[in-house]
């Protein structure tokens, strides 16, 4: 069992300076030392051009390429390798788990991943420039795994395919930027049929309507269903789907055998986070292990967050943050079964993906 922990990152102000800031904290941490040892282990099989990245940026979220300038600056580095290690157009996601299931007044999400690939932050962002503030945990710095904006959205992603990649943005500055620039899943779904996408996943929104939609997004296609629960793989374009699904299978007939649970939130957070009922996964060394679950209440704009499984979850109170009142924390701890060392604690270099692994 390895104790971990999530730092708490809570700024109001611009991008840029958000930007500016997260690089002063990244400075000499071990997080960034392992983003550097990563490039000179392995060679990326990506391109990035600024100015096309830059268009892209612009055109969708110019608030957060204005953060990244910020960002740049402070580190000091060439915004080619900002980009690399932090700007999610045109890159690369590994495979990952993940489960999500919604409520009428709910959504609660299992991230699933690779210890290794986990850099143990959590924020909250009030810009005062432009786009809508916003709460979660952090996917490479600028990017969102799930999370919940000040109208009450609340976002989750699920990995499906990287084969024949397009040039796009990835999964988690799309969740970034659902976050910070819609206001109701309507909004969502027209951002989501209008962005260019990298890869294949599949993004649940849920606002304080209490409808849910599951949107089905590939390089080649987006199609939008009627769902409260999602695995891995989609209904829709099945032949975007991998070959071997088998736990995406039985992670969501786990969920929909024990829809009993998924009625209030307290039940659908134990369902998730408890080991044994079948969601919560331990295939950590497959890419697709649960590192943390979340909980979104869109209505009463609080969140429920816990590391590992078998926990008591952290509680925010969003709507008293986004009238000014600070948190009284500034790490989020717990424990995860398994001796791989993590992102942000442990040096290290990303351990060689294996054919066909993830969920």
């Amino acid at each position: 069992m390895k104790s971990i922990h999530s730092d708490i990152l809570e700024f109001r102000g611009s991008h840029y300076d958000f930007g500016f800031r997260q690089g002063e904290l990244l400075k000499d941490s071990i997080t960034l030392d392992n983003r550097t040892k990563q490039w000179k282990a392995k060679r990326p099989r990506f391109e990035i051009n600024v100015q096309d990245t830059q268009n892209a940026y612009r055109k969708f979220a110019p608030g957060i390429w204005d953060e990244l300038t910020g960002l740049q600056e402070s580190l000091e580095l060439p915004m080619e390798d900002v980009l690399r290690d932090f700007g999610g157009y045109r890159i690369d996601a590994m495979p990952s788990g993940c489960s999500i299931v919604t409520g009428t007044d709910f959504m609660v999400r299992n991230y699933d991943f690779h210890p290794q690939t986990y850099e143990g932050r959590f924020s909250l962002f009030q810009p005062n420039d432009q786009g809508y503030a916003t709460i979660g945990p952090t996917s490479r710095i600028t990017g969102r795994m799930d999370g919940m904006n000040e109208k009450g959205l609340a976002m989750g992603y699920n990995f499906t395919n990287r084969k024949n990649p397009g040039d796009g943005f990835v999964c988690y500055l799309i969740g970034r930027i659902i976050l910070e620039t819609c206001a109701t899943i309507e909004e969502a779904v027209a951002l989501l049929e209008e962005i260019p996408h990298r890869g294949s996943f599949s993004y649940i929104v849920t606002d304080p309507s209490g409808e849910t939609r599951i949107i089905e997004a590939s390089p080649r296609s987006v199609d939008v269903r009627v769902s409260n629960v999602c695995t891995n793989h989609f209904e829709i374009q099945q032949h975007e789907n991998r070959n071997y699904l088998k736990d995406s299978y039985d992670r969501e007939e786990a969920i929909r055998n024990q829809q009993s649970q998924t009625e209030d939130a307290m039940q659908a957070f134990r369902l998730f986070n408890d080991t044994d009922k079948g969601v919560f996964s331990q295939l950590y060394k497959s890419w697709a292990g649960t590192i943390h679950t979340s909980l979104y209440l869109p209505k009463e704009k609080s969140v429920w967050f816990a590391l590992g499984g078998n926990q008591q979850p952290t509680v925010f109170n969003f709507d008293r943050w986004l009238r000014g009142e600070d948190l009284n924390i500034q790490k989020i701890h717990g424990a995860v079964d398994t001796d791989i060392g993590f992102a942000h604690v442990d040096k290290q270099f990303l351990p060689k993906q294996k054919k066909g692994a993830g969920i």
